[in-house]
């Protein structure tokens, strides 16, 4: 008896549905990056959009991905609930006319963009947090 016969795997539709779940993410992600180009998008959208694409184009995460499930939280569920919410704030047209730019982009399988901005932002939070744990600890003590 194999390990195989022990364990059920999942079929292969499961695998299949998430990597496309993870591939319209990417998609979503460069929609709203181009919405924020876009001249006729309502500066409330812009400014969210901006937010959720800087945090989710950034290399560093706010939660690390190597610290056990919580670590991937942030990409599961943070990216994807801002991603819906700035959705609801930009026009239709507009969302449909980058949706179309970033499956181009996606087709033409160029690099996804990086935001290190974001990144040195997320590092000056968790600087900022370590240093208030440390004034904490030594004023207790």
């Amino acid at each position: 008896m194999g390990r195989s016969d022990l364990t059920p795997s999942p079929s292969p539709s499961y695998w299949q549905r998430l990597r496309a779940w993870a591939r319209e993410l990417k998609t979503e992600t460069l929609t709203l990056w181009f919405c924020c180009k876009n001249p006729a998008t309502p500066f409330a959208a812009k400014v969210l959009a901006t937010l959720v694409v800087a945090y989710a184009l950034s290399p560093i995460d706010l939660i690390p991905d190597f610290i056990p499930v919580i670590g991937y939280l942030d990409d599961v569920i943070l990216i994807p609930i801002g991603i819906y919410f700035t959705l609801k704030l930009i026009p239709q047209p507009i969302i449909e006319a980058s949706r179309i730019r970033a499956r181009e982009w996606m087709a033409a399988s160029q690099v996804k963009p990086r935001n290190y901005v974001a990144a040195a932002m997320i590092v000056c939070l968790w600087l900022a947090a370590a240093w208030w744990a440390w004034r904490w600890y030594t004023a207790e003590t």
